[in-house]
């Protein structure tokens, strides 16, 4: 589906909210265990998560928006 609709029901809504903490939530512990961690391959790769999750839940907050893209 390229375009999302003017209004979304409340289960689309509940989904993309589960969606939107799944990816927060794997972002922050990325993030998390890459302070951790010493070996810098391995925190050259939680970083890369983190940074692919964050941007996942960004892109579901300009869903929410209405496809709306932030300066």
């Amino acid at each position: 589906m390229n375009t999302v609709p003017n209004i979304i029901s409340t289960k689309d809504l509940s989904y993309l909210e589960d969606m939107f903490n799944w990816h927060f939530n794997a972002s922050k512990k990325a993030h998390h265990f890459s302070e951790e961690v010493q070996d810098e391959e391995i925190k050259k790769a939680l970083v890369d998560a983190a940074l692919m999750h964050a941007n996942a839940a960004r892109e579901i907050v300009n869903i929410l928006k209405g496809g709306q893209n932030e300066s």
